[in-house]
């Protein structure tokens, strides 16, 4: 029996739930959501992540999909972590950094030393977990989306 929240590996019969999932943190945040546009990445999951080399999980409850995350390589010896995404009531309980050690372990696996992060700046608290999980603050850039998005950029060094 499977421990009630799992992360799972996603699958395309988790495809609708997982743009339900990040459709409704965009609207908590008041971010424009575009499937068909810059989000367009979430309509092809198998093609933008996995046959990129990369991996897509979703954490289930109850059947339910209430979280994502994403990596994908970038570059020789590291990787960008993709749709880190909690529903609100699944916050403040160490899923976000389930879901965060899960991407570390596949960095390890797959020879990435470095994992690097963009956050939108308006996403303060997971600004805060990143930087408990022993990330620091390396940049900021502005994302070519409808909002024009601002993203602060967060990396961590993987010990061996």
């Amino acid at each position: 029996m499977r421990e009630s929240p799992a992360i799972v590996p996603f699958d395309a019969s988790h495809a609708a739930a997982v743009l339900d999932v990040i459709g409704a943190v965009f609207r908590e945040y008041a971010m424009t959501f575009d499937p068909s546009g810059f989000d367009a990445d979430l309509t092809d999951i198998r093609g933008s992540y996995l046959e990129r080399g990369g991996r897509f999980w979703v954490l289930v409850d109850d059947g339910r999909v209430v979280g994502t995350v994403a990596v994908v390589p970038a570059g020789r010896g590291a990787c960008e972590v993709k749709r880190l995404y909690l529903l609100p009531a699944y916050r403040g309980r160490g899923l976000g950094r389930a879901l965060m050690e899960r991407v570390f372990d596949w960095a390890r696996m797959s020879g990435s030393g470095l994992v690097v992060a963009w956050s939108d700046a308006r996403l303060v608290t997971s600004h805060v977990m990143y930087e408990r999980l022993g990330f620091t603050r390396f940049g900021e850039r502005t994302c070519d989306d409808i909002d024009r998005s601002r993203e602060w950029g967060f990396r961590k060094e993987l010990a061996p």
